[in-house]
């Protein structure tokens, strides 16, 4: 499956999540469903994943953690705020970056219309 199909199951389960228990909950909670949400669809699902920071063949376990990996190449970060700021997008391709996986969504379940809260990156 391509990045690009797992990209619109994940967005198929947002909106259906969004739709069913709306906006402005916790992060967790939406990240607790779209996680089942998505292992019923069969895809493989990591939440609260560590990403190391690798360095001149050194490895800092200091790194961060991801909310959720799909099938080891698509990753999902999670908000629940007002307005996403440019420190959330930065968050994401840093995690891009770090893995070296090529795709990305921020989902923000605080938006009223979770269309607007929806920003995919990729790595170059």
């Amino acid at each position: 499956m391509t990045e690009n199909e797992i990209g619109t199951k994940i967005l198929d389960c947002a909106f259906s999540i969004h739709k069913e228990i709306g906006n402005g909950l916790y992060e967790n909670v939406y990240e607790v469903i779209l996680t089942h949400e998505l292992r019923q669809l069969g895809l493989t699902v990591e939440r609260q994943v560590s990403i190391p920071i690798k360095y001149k063949n050194i490895k800092f376990d200091e790194g961060f953690k991801a909310d959720i990996i799909v099938n080891n190449k698509v990753i999902i970060e999670l908000k629940s705020v007002e307005k996403t700021i440019p420190v959330h997008k930065k968050q994401v391709i840093t995690y891009l970056k770090l893995t070296g996986l090529k795709l990305g969504y921020l989902l923000n379940f605080g938006d009223a219309l979770l269309k607007n809260g929806i920003t995919r990156l990729l790595n170059d």
